[in-house]
């Protein structure tokens, strides 16, 4: 890859995975880095949105070489999760980053199920291309709204698998678990009511605001919003006072104006870039103003270079890749939440639900509270785990193969944010080992 590395220790792919006539998912896959990757597990990665490329996995959190948020350059990343594992990062739905979609009826309407459908059609597609890896141990991975594609994916392969049980014929995945980071979940307490209280004990608002949503029982869960019309103007109010927070990070850098420049290309003036309505919908922030805080310009720069383009097999007639696509996250149809997955797969697989505690877009809060609804038996009691002997984060698990880990200091993008606290939590917790 351009200005990026010759891959000769270990295999990097990139090509379509066909879902029909109309849909083809891009898809990088990144080879482990270990002597054997035929026996490491496969992890596959899902960015969010919806209708954000999970590129920026790749780019910024976990890929080999990362682009750091205020640099225009690639290194080294000591913390690839490719180290432990092999990656396969999937765009989608169709139409995000460097996938296609090219029908009249199938582009014009996204839900979760349908997502869900393209991409097992997608991932058994790729094992057809890739067969050697058919045996692998499966993790399935992913963030923000991920917290939805990661869950129903599963689900999808377990109904897949259940369906052709005694068939000898049809390939079956090896799914063992799946894994999410700051993920919607359940809109009754992720989200906007989160990111509400949240704020209050970070100190981002007044008690008088405070006091007036108090009274009167404001309740800002559900999608749409149960919030009544005094209560939206609270949450005006909030988001007046918060536009100016990095909402996926409380405590970074909001890049936007210079001296933190977010959107600007080379000789550009004009920002070219995302509102946090683009890049998380579901926060419901629509005419907030709310800047998205997010660095996006060299990586936007980078992928539209026909070098790079030509590298990565992308056909010319495939459109410029952007970091989260408005007309997608405009007309995806988002539904239920998926908690009800962790509930029908209870037993049945690995679960993880890492939470970075110091995002507003899905706090930990919500996280915590969604969690605790289920009420599950508690097998392992809420303790710190440690890093270079530092606190990196807490968790508790639960009976049914859950659970719950925070990143202490991470925003939104844990792996990004916090990369060797992270990696030490996903790597133990796919092997099984002590976290």
């Amino acid at each position: 890859m351009p200005d990026l590395a010759t891959f000769d220790k270990f295999a990097v792919y990139s090509g379509y995975l066909e879902v029909n006539e109309a849909k083809s998912l891009h898809y990088m896959f990144i080879e482990s880095q270990n002597e054997a990757p035929l026996i490491d597990p496969l992890v596959i990665w899902f960015n969010g949105g919806p209708g954000c490329s999970s590129m920026l996995g790749f780019t910024q959190e976990h890929g080999p070489y990362k682009i750091e948020s205020g640099t225009d350059y690639w290194q080294v990343n000591e913390f690839s999760w490719n180290k432990f594992s092999n990656m396969l990062y999937i765009e989608s739905p169709a139409g995000v980053g460097f996938s296609t979609c090219k029908g009249l009826h199938e582009c014009n309407s996204y839900d979760d199920d349908e997502s869900a459908a393209d991409n097992l059609t997608a991932l058994l597609k790729w094992y057809e291309k890739f067969p050697e890896f058919k045996d692998n141990d499966l993790y399935i991975s992913g963030e923000s709204y991920a917290g939805i594609y990661v869950p129903y994916l599963a689900n999808a392969i377990d109904q897949h698998n259940v369906s052709y049980e005694l068939n000898e014929e049809v390939f079956k995945p090896n799914l063992k678990g799946f894994a999410v980071g700051n993920g919607v979940t359940n809109y009754d307490y992720d989200c906007t009511p989160a990111y509400i209280d949240m704020a209050y004990w970070h100190g981002l608002y007044g008690q008088d605001l405070r006091d007036k949503m108090d009274a009167a029982n404001c309740d800002f869960g559900g999608m749409p919003s149960r919030a009544t019309a005094e209560c939206q103007g609270y949450q005006r109010e909030f988001m007046a006072l918060t536009s100016d927070v990095n909402v996926y990070d409380v405590y970074g850098v909001c890049y936007g104006p210079q001296p933190n420049p977010q959107m600007y290309g080379a000789g550009e003036e004009a920002i070219k870039g995302f509102t946090a309505q683009e890049y998380t919908p579901f926060l419901g922030l629509e005419g907030s103003g709310l800047p998205p805080c997010t660095f996006g310009t060299p990586i936007i720069d980078y992928y539209a270079r026909d070098d790079v383009r030509e590298a990565l097999n992308i056909p010319a007639d495939v459109q410029d890749w952007t970091l989260c696509t408005m007309k997608i996250s405009i007309e995806y149809h988002r539904g239920q939440g998926s908690q009800w997955v962790y509930e029908t797969l209870k037993d049945k697989y690995k679960m993880l639900h890492f939470s970075g505690d110091t995002d507003g877009a899905v706090p930990t809060i919500g996280t915590e509270k969604w969690i605790a609804s289920m009420k599950w038996d508690v097998n392992e009691k809420y303790r710190a785990y440690f890093v270079d002997g530092q606190v990196a984060g807490y968790l508790e698990s639960y009976d049914g193969n859950l659970t719950f880990a925070s990143v202490h200091g991470a925003g939104h993008m844990a792996p990004q944010f916090k990369p060797p606290q992270t990696y030490h939590l996903i790597s133990n917790w796919i092997a099984g080992t002590p976290i």
